[in-house]
């Protein structure tokens, strides 16, 4: 049954919205400050699910997503979307491109339009913000400030767009998961996400991937994070092919798992892949 209520990135006008409208165009969007409270508010039945940035094209994963699904949450990921993102640079009416001395915007989307930034505005100091919406409306309270993000912001905010397209490359895509209390049931086109800690022992790592592509599975992603425990300790994040449920997916975790430690080692969820994912 598709969700009536989705938490999301706000305020109103952020990318993440547009991932809320595109996974469920006819639900309640609800808005929410941080990537904790969208998980707050699906854990507390104030919305049915949540939907938050995992990974960017250009600047690769959200730290503060990941962080939440290996530290704070144990919601599972029930569905993945896939949004182009277009940056636009945005002023206040009748403020142009020499008065500009700094530019507000997320994190990502100032990693995503470095190169731009340094061509055109390299003196221009950047400050982040927790939304691209915020950062729009932050900027509009000023004479010598500009903001990127989406050009729908503009157009809820009532900025002026000087540019549109400032991203450094194209595409540039973002991959949003959605958030729930438990994952989606097989569909024959999944993916599955999950984390572990190898022991500390040669060969682990080495290990863990043979349990994966010795069964025929794909794995699409792998990367490491720092544990938190100490340095020089990494959790590891994987994105494979299939089904948990599915017998060769299954079989490959119950192996992995005499590999890791299993107080770090947690399926985040099986899901379908989005129809439109670029294949490479």
């Amino acid at each position: 049954m598709p969700p009536r209520r989705v938490a999301y990135l706000g305020p109103v006008g952020t990318f993440s919205e547009a991932a809320a409208r595109l996974y469920a165009p006819a639900a309640e969007h609800l808005a929410q400050p941080n990537t904790a409270a969208i998980a707050h508010a699906v854990e507390q039945g104030a919305a049915d699910v949540g939907i938050v940035p995992i990974e960017n094209s250009l600047e690769g994963s959200v730290p503060d997503t990941l962080d939440l699904l290996i530290h704070e949450s144990k919601l599972s990921i029930c569905a993945e979307v896939v949004v182009p993102i277009v940056q636009c640079l945005m002023v206040k009416a009748g403020t142009t491109l020499d008065r500009i001395r700094t530019v507000h915007s997320h994190p990502q989307s100032l990693g995503q339009c470095r190169h731009f930034l340094e061509r055109t505005l390299p003196h221009a100091e950047q400050m982040a913000h927790v939304s691209n919406a915020a950062a729009v409306q932050e900027m509009l309270k000023r004479e010598d400030a500009a903001a990127i993000g989406p050009e729908r912001s503009a157009e809820l905010y009532g900025a002026q767009v000087l540019q549109r397209c400032v991203q450094d490359r194209s595409p540039n895509d973002t991959r949003f998961v959605v958030l729930a209390d438990a994952d989606h049931s097989p569909t024959g086109k999944d993916k599955t996400s999950l984390c572990f800690e190898v022991q500390d022992r040669p060969g682990a790592l080495l290990s863990v991937v043979q349990a994966i592509s010795g069964r025929g599975i794909n794995l699409r992603k792998i990367e490491s994070r720092p544990s938190k425990e100490q340095l020089g300790t990494y959790l590891f994040l994987v994105d494979l092919e299939g089904h948990r449920l599915e017998p060769a997916v299954a079989a490959a975790l119950d192996e992995i798992r005499q590999f890791c430690r299993p107080e770090h080692t947690r399926v985040f969820g099986s899901y379908p892949r989005f129809e439109s994912e670029r294949r490479p």
